[in-house]
């Protein structure tokens, strides 16, 4: 009986078929140290008390685009963990993606100092300046939502890649299985992107920049997808996904 259940418990999990991080995920390391490196609060010490308040106003977004440079890291390490491939293929998505991490940092950090600003402004020798225009507001949530969209387009067509290695990468069922999940989680995420930029488009003037709201929506759509998946999975494997 215990042997049973340890086959099972083998043939239900996921192996990592890369332990030591090869030299494309070394200078991704190294991409994503320099991302982090662009958005932290400031490098200067505060000289007053205002630039101290200002300095720690900073503190939340960047927390918030730390977390989200932590999440396509652990994604992509997650990747290459489990199927260590890097050919040309993969070599080729995985440095667009860090082309995309590095061009949208900038707009990652505005965006977020901009939201926990609280006054649209910021002070520049004293002097209190408006961060963006209402004209403006479109253009940034295009891009913002375009490079959502772009990141786990990229990461979906990686573990179709995988997919189409099953083969080769002797992939088990369950295995398979949890690779497709990661596939539609990632068409998911990059649905509700084209949904913001829908609504960016469709909005009046005034309140284009609500469209970013529609990210609330991964909070309902998460549960609902790994519930379907994992009734599925207890369905196909006697286990959860």
């Amino acid at each position: 009986m215990f042997s049973k259940k340890a086959a099972t418990l083998s043939k239900n999990t996921i192996r990592w078929r890369s332990q030591e991080p090869s030299r494309l995920e070394t200078f991704s390391d190294a991409v994503f140290a320099f991302a982090v490196t662009l958005i932290i609060v400031s490098l200067e010490v505060p000289k007053s008390f205002d630039e101290l308040f200002e300095t720690m106003k900073g503190f939340v977004s960047f927390g918030v685009c730390f977390a989200l440079l932590f999440l396509i890291w652990n994604n992509q390490n997650i990747f290459f963990r489990r199927f260590g491939l890097a050919d040309a293929y993969v070599t080729f998505l995985n440095g667009v993606l860090l082309f995309l991490v590095l061009i949208y940092t900038y707009p990652l950090k505005f965006l977020f100092t901009l939201i926990f600003s609280g006054d649209n402004t910021y002070l520049s020798h004293g002097e209190k300046l408006s961060m963006i225009r209402t004209d403006q507001v479109p253009t940034l949530m295009y891009v913002y939502n375009t490079g959502y969209v772009l990141i786990y387009l990229l990461f979906y067509l990686m573990y179709r890649h995988a997919q189409n290695n099953a083969e080769k990468l002797e992939l088990t069922a369950y295995e398979l299985f949890a690779t497709r999940s990661q596939m539609y989680m990632n068409l998911l995420n990059g649905l509700i992107g084209v949904i913001a930029i829908l609504l960016t488009f469709v909005l009046p003037d005034n309140v284009k920049g609500a469209s970013g709201y529609v990210y609330f929506l991964l909070m309902f759509a998460y549960p609902v997808f790994f519930s379907l998946r994992g009734r599925k999975s207890r369905k196909l494997f006697a286990t959860t996904a």
